[in-house]
């Protein structure tokens, strides 16, 4: 949910250009129908087949309290599953459309305790079917001659760089070109 509410809400902001936060709880509680398993994970292709469906998702105001409905905003035709393992397109799909949704290889105690610099691990997979968190490509760059993605994750402000990691290009390490998807607002 935490990889499609911030691709959902950068596809919204660059077409209004107003900032508003998406319920990922609502993902968690409604989209089980849809093969996501709430707190045991899930996939954002079935999450946008879900909003999809339902016209949209809600905001984290509307959304809060439980109160039997919610405004359904960001209404989707379709989402775009980037080419797999290609840099470019991962990269023209950020600067086109925002933030993309990415799966990655987390499965390392050295991602788990990653503070600062490129983040480069050997032993990562990259395959599709091996990789085990969703998190968010908000942009990309060069430090010291290497190309890194930059990635917000879900783990908080107190886990990595304030809540980011920058991710080595190197090899399509860990993933991030793998299996990027961004949606298509209506």
């Amino acid at each position: 949910s935490f990889a499609t509410t911030g691709a959902m809400e950068g596809a919204l902001f660059l077409k209004t250009g107003v900032l508003t936060p998406l319920s990922q709880q609502v993902l968690i509680d409604c989209s089980w129908g849809f093969g996501n398993y709430a707190c045991d994970g899930g996939e954002e292709w079935r999450a946008y087949e879900w909003i999809k469906k339902h016209s949209g998702i809600a905001s984290t105001e509307s959304y809060g309290t439980y109160k039997g409905q919610s405004e359904m905003l960001a209404k989707i035709t379709g989402y775009v599953n980037v080419t797999s393992g290609n840099i470019t397109a991962v990269k023209a799909a950020i600067y086109k459309h925002g933030p993309v949704a990415v799966s990655i290889d987390a499965s390392h105690r050295t991602f788990s305790f990653y503070s600062n610099g490129i983040y480069y691990e050997p032993k990562c997979e990259n395959k599709p079917g091996t990789l085990d968190h969703a998190v968010l490509a908000v942009g990309y760059g060069v430090l010291q001659g290497e190309t890194y993605w930059l990635i917000k994750n879900s783990w908080s402000t107190y886990w990595g760089n304030d809540g980011y990691i920058l991710m080595a290009m190197k090899d399509n390490n860990c993933g991030v070109a793998t299996e990027a998807t961004y949606p298509i607002l209506a």
